[in-house]
């Protein structure tokens, strides 16, 4: 039988923690600490040597059954691995280019990016943009989900990318959810209390006492919370791109505005919806010049509290279709209290929500559009 070297590294701290589990409150919080450690070994193994990679077999969640948290830290860890190899994809397969926003960013200063066809700007015909949706998700990315439990084509835009580029489109991939990035947070000196206080020296010692034992307790759990950041850290948001909406327009101002193409085709998926519809109230005039057809999935979009006016809604009504996750046969029209686009089922038999972006059923509803007098595909 043989013997992994993970499991070799291991198995002394499995050990460790068999003996000292029957202690008392020492003894637990030595036990944590080992889980803790144990969290952040097995984050760099799983990098290096994840054995489904090897043997086919779907992820497991539940791969330690009574330790919740590593299993959710390794499979964020994935989820990380699964962001840098869809992005590698993006450049090598797809032959995108990386983008730098803001662009005029100082060297000092937070930047998200975006991906681009080398003709994005050029291609005078059509334009093809692609807005993913909310949560961990990233450029090239539909759902986290698809990707670890069916496979890449499910879960990613890249068939979708590929076939754009055949069919002789411009691409261009938004990455909304890109809004900061992290930092240690300085810290703060503060001075301690003069000896020349008027309060007893005992009573000092006391309170100081028992004000590092609690910044002792909340530390250790801090750190018993999220092993992997043991750092106090802060935010800096990127300008002008501080939130899905501001990346949409940002990106549409500096890249889709400058286009030559004549024709430009968005699809966005739930809040890439909801950003979609607040470009146009900001840039209407701009986008109804621009844009020929939006193909929304399971958008969650709002004409009401986006306060979108009569024209929005009208154009909506004539230039975006919304295919939503419903038990009715494809393109069947499903029922809504918005007066925008019209809604139609994806086909999917109740899956759950992200499970509409599934290429091989998004690139049977695309061609739909024509019966507006639109195309995106010429079949």
């Amino acid at each position: 039988m043989s013997i992994s070297l993970s499991s070799l590294i291991l198995l002394p701290i499995w050990i460790n923690m068999a003996q000292i589990q029957q202690g008392g409150p020492d003894e637990k919080e030595k036990t944590t600490a080992l889980k803790d450690l144990l969290s952040r070994i097995d984050y760099e193994l799983m990098k290096k040597d994840e054995p489904h990679i090897k043997t086919g077999e779907p992820f497991v969640f539940n791969y330690r059954e009574d330790l919740h948290r590593w299993n959710q830290k390794r499979y964020e860890a994935l989820g990380e691995i699964i962001t840098k190899y869809v992005y590698e994809l993006l450049e090598k397969d797809c032959n995108l280019k990386k983008i730098s926003i803001p662009v005029d960013a100082t060297e000092s200063e937070p930047k998200s990016f975006i991906y681009m066809s080398e003709d994005a700007l050029t291609n005078p015909q059509k334009l093809m943009v692609l807005i993913h949706g909310s949560g961990v998700v990233r450029a090239g990315q539909w759902a986290r989900r698809l990707i670890i439990n069916e496979d890449l084509d499910s879960g990613t835009q890249i068939p979708f990318i590929k076939r754009a580029v055949d069919e002789g489109y411009g691409v261009i991939v938004l990455n909304p959810n890109e809004n900061y990035i992290e930092v240690e947070k300085p810290k703060i000196h503060v001075q301690s209390s003069s000896d020349s206080s008027d309060e007893p020296a005992e009573k000092r010692e006391r309170k100081d006492k028992v004000s590092k034992e609690t910044k002792k307790r909340r530390d250790f759990y801090e750190k018993y919370r999220n092993p992997q950041r043991e750092k106090e850290m802060m935010q800096l948001y990127i300008r002008e791109n501080g939130s899905p909406e501001e990346h949409a327009i940002y990106v549409w101002d500096h890249f889709i505005a400058q286009s030559a193409a004549e024709n430009v085709f968005f699809v966005a998926h739930s809040y890439g919806g909801l950003a979609f519809v607040e470009l146009m109230i900001q840039r209407e005039a701009d986008v109804k010049n621009k844009v020929t057809a939006v193909a929304l999935t399971d958008s969650v979009h709002n004409v009401w509290h986006q306060e979108a006016g009569k024209t929005i809604r009208e154009w909506m009504r004539e230039n975006c279709c919304n295919w939503v996750s419903s038990s009715e046969p494809l393109d069947t029209s499903v029922e809504s209290m918005l007066p925008d686009c019209p809604r139609v089922s994806a086909g999917m038999c109740l899956r759950e929500i992200y499970d509409c972006c599934c290429f091989s059923r998004f690139q049977v509803t695309l061609p739909q559009i024509h019966q507006r007098n639109h195309y995106l595909w010429h079949l």
